[in-house]
């Protein structure tokens, strides 16, 4: 299908388009964050994503479409799963095939919205983003959006509550009435001593990295001050095909497009940028430290949760995950358990842990990719046990799910039902298997796995051969698409 047909994305005309911007894996927050499952689609401060907070934080104002989304390929199904669990159908779902930074983004987004209509009003929200001051959130966007149609770039600065030194900051410029400024300078990370003489000024505010912006003021914009990832991104768009609810963009091209911030791309260099400061409550939940800035503290200054017994702990994080964790005369640490993986650090160096996952990667380890639980689009895996030439895995399907027809040439598997029914094909045969039955996969034998029930389908899956991995995987037909794909 030709992109420029349009009928890959929901013709909704609203004149305020959310972008979420979600192709981050926010190493950061290892051991929670994880390549294949990044904060913004944890429940981190919430019952909901931080992704699905993002998705609602513009909810009830007027004419505003539904979100356009650009994110990770492999990210697409929890993605979906998660808006389709707020009643939400997406402009666009646009899936990267590799990451660019957040000016190659905002660069397709202004296309596709720039197609349906151009002097409709961009607002990029990283969805790792935390707001609980949601309705002074929407009167800056309004503002902005007053701005933006004036042609100008809007940029929110952040009221600082401390000498940070994990953020950018802006310095505000000549006023514009309506508590707007012209920007005078973007400053990278300053060092402590800078932090400070920022805050003592009083006309730096922390960079938010959120922006507002016309389709067609972006475009032209970008098309002067990077015109290498406005070209290359004009082409992926216009090279994009549909992959079911997805707009996967042309490979080479989008791979072919400079990687940059938005604020290095353009914000430095263009005369339009404006900035509106705001005190909302503001975070980019970009460290261990910063939920336990957000979090509920006890007597001792302790953030608590999951089974924990502190004692003579203070101004701790603690972050229990089904197992008892217990800590005793220890101060300013940060202790997480996955499961899988126990992290502990002094809270001074929470911006040093991607160094961590760095080093995992090294090592040639996993943990820095999956969790012990991996979701995919029928459900989920979690291995139980790995020995030699073994492996078990507990198989949730969701109602109504069904993994693909695939063949290994490796291993052997055998399923035993332990809640629900499933329906399973064998070859030339299908059956229909209740709790506590069980079947054998040979090696080499096409099967699929399908639940035709009401309530999740839990299955006790036992692997044996020479090779157990992932990617000794054949399929032969996919509901998702997945013919030639691992994921």
């Amino acid at each position: 299908m030709a992109p420029s047909d349009q009928q890959w994305c929901v013709r909704v005309m609203g004149r305020i388009y959310p972008v979420l911007l979600s192709g981050g894996t926010g190493s950061r927050l290892w051991p929670v964050s994880r390549a294949q499952m990044p904060k913004q689609l944890m429940p981190l401060l919430s019952g909901s994503s931080l992704l699905q907070e993002t998705a609602n934080r513009l909810a009830g104002l007027d004419d505003v479409a539904p979100p356009l989304v650009i994110a990770n390929s492999d990210h697409r199904f929890m993605i979906a799963a998660q808006l389709q669990e707020l009643g939400i159908t997406a402009t666009a779902l646009v899936l990267e095939p590799v990451g660019r930074n957040t000016a190659a983004a905002a660069a397709v987004a202004a296309k596709i919205v720039g197609d349906l209509d151009p002097e409709s009003i961009l607002v990029l929200l990283p969805a790792d983003h935390h707001i609980p001051d949601a309705e002074g959130f929407k009167q800056a966007v309004r503002q902005g959006a007053e701005l933006a149609a004036r042609g100008h770039i809007v940029t929110f600065g952040i009221t600082p509550r401390s000498p940070e030194t994990g953020y950018g900051y802006i310095k505000r410029g000549t006023a514009l009435g309506d508590d707007a400024f012209t920007v005078a300078q973007f400053c990278e990370k300053p060092d402590l001593a800078r932090a400070d003489a920022f805050l003592a000024d009083g006309s730096y505010d922390w960079n938010s990295g959120i922006f507002m912006a016309r389709a067609d003021t972006l475009t032209e914009e970008m098309k002067v001050h990077c015109p290498d990832i406005a070209a290359q991104c004009t082409s992926a768009v216009a090279g994009s095909y549909r992959d079911m609810d997805f707009l996967r963009l042309d490979e080479p091209a989008f791979e072919a497009c400079p990687s940059a911030p938005i604020d290095t791309a353009v914000m430095e260099h263009t005369s339009k940028a404006v900035v509106i400061p705001v005190d909302i409550g503001w975070s980019d939940v970009g460290s261990w430290g910063a939920l336990w800035d957000l979090g509920e503290k006890d007597e001792a200054g302790n953030v608590i949760s999951g089974d924990v017994v502190a004692l003579d702990t203070e101004e701790t994080y603690i972050r229990g995950n089904g197992r008892l964790v217990t800590t005793l005369g220890v101060k300013d640490l940060i202790v997480v358990d996955t499961g899988d993986a126990v992290l502990i650090a002094d809270k001074a160096r929470v911006q040093d842990i991607r160094d961590v996952v760095t080093r995992l990667k090294e090592l040639g380890r996993s943990e820095h990719e999956t969790h012990s639980r991996v979701h995919r689009p029928w459900g989920y895996y979690e291995s139980i046990e790995a020995g030699d030439r073994y492996q078990v895995k507990h198989l949730m399907v969701k109602p109504g799910a069904s993994l693909s027809l695939q063949m290994h040439h490796h291993r052997a598997e055998h399923w035993v039902v332990v809640k629900g029914t499933a329906r399973v094909v064998l070859g030339n045969k299908e059956m229909l298997l209740s709790e506590n039955e069980s079947t054998y996969i040979p090696i080499g034998t096409p099967h699929r796995l399908e639940n035709p029930g009401k309530v999740p389908l839990s299955i006790i899956e036992v692997q044996s051969g020479c090779y157990l991995g992932e990617d000794d995987i054949v399929r032969m037909d996919d509901v998702y698409g997945r013919l030639a794909e691992t994921p």
